[in-house]
């Protein structure tokens, strides 16, 4: 059995979607100056402020020496650097090097290790714009879900190129007469039977009956013609009649 390949215009239409989906991503991250702008939250320290599954976009635009008491941040933990959270500025710990401590609105204290000390080194940017609870979209998008949707898509784009191929085939193979309307078809098959205008008619009856004269029919004029030339005849011969009765007439001399 022959091994059917890929269409070249799913791969096409692959590869457009990568390379559009990696143009805006790079985009959004010159955009916002970090290399993820996007964070969802994940717990509810920052409630009624933040709530779980609001989405963040944060922007590395503001440099760690602008953060001020009362911004809300991301940053690394900084005892692992494994985790990535998301609280408020409380206090400024120190200038040289500039150190701040953190505390989510709905815990009652700071957690070293956690919330503090942080530095330049943990920061990560400034939350900038809130996307509530579009977060959820992200959680439908989880393995095995993802790879599920992304397969549909492929699919879809797979059984489209296939019709389309199939349709053009079909096409090139049909015969352009057979692709006639029917009602055309009709409408040509009745031609005769369209009743004629009036005016129109008419008129080309007129025209008809001139464009036919026989050859045998002769104009008035020309009649009129051979009548005077046949008086003419006539005339001419009774004069010749009248002078040779008159030479008749006269004697002889001696």
């Amino acid at each position: 059995m022959a091994k059917r390949s890929i269409p070249k215009g799913v791969v096409k239409d692959i590869i457009i979607v990568a390379v559009g989906v990696l143009v805006i991503w790079i985009g959004l991250q010159v955009a916002f100056g970090t290399q993820n702008p996007f964070y969802v939250v994940a717990s509810g320290s920052m409630i009624p402020v933040l709530e779980v599954y609001d989405v963040l976009i944060v922007s590395g635009h503001v440099s760690f020496e602008e953060i001020e008491v009362g911004d809300i941040i991301v940053f690394n933990r900084p005892s692992d650097h494994d985790r990535v959270i998301v609280h408020r500025v409380a206090s400024i710990m120190e200038d040289d090097p500039k150190t701040i401590r953190t505390k989510g609105d709905a815990n009652p204290a700071s957690i070293p290790g956690t919330d503090f000390p942080i530095t330049d080194e943990e920061y990560i940017g400034k939350v900038a714009y809130t996307l509530p609870q579009v977060g959820y979209i992200t959680q439908l998008l989880k393995p095995p879900i993802n790879y599920a949707i992304i397969a549909i898509v492929i699919g879809i784009m797979v059984v489209k190129q296939f019709v389309k191929k199939k349709n053009e085939k079909k096409l090139s193979l049909t015969d352009p007469l057979d692709s006639v309307n029917p009602d055309t078809i009709e409408e040509l098959s009745n031609i005769d039977k369209i009743e004629k205008d009036s005016e129109y008619s008419e008129h080309v009856d007129k025209t008809d009956d001139v464009e036919e004269l026989d050859d045998t029919d002769e104009p008035e004029s020309q009649t009129k013609t051979e009548e005077i030339d046949e008086k003419f005849e006539e005339i001419e011969d009774s004069i010749d009649d009248k002078i040779e009765s008159k030479e008749k007439e006269v004697p002889k001399k001696k």
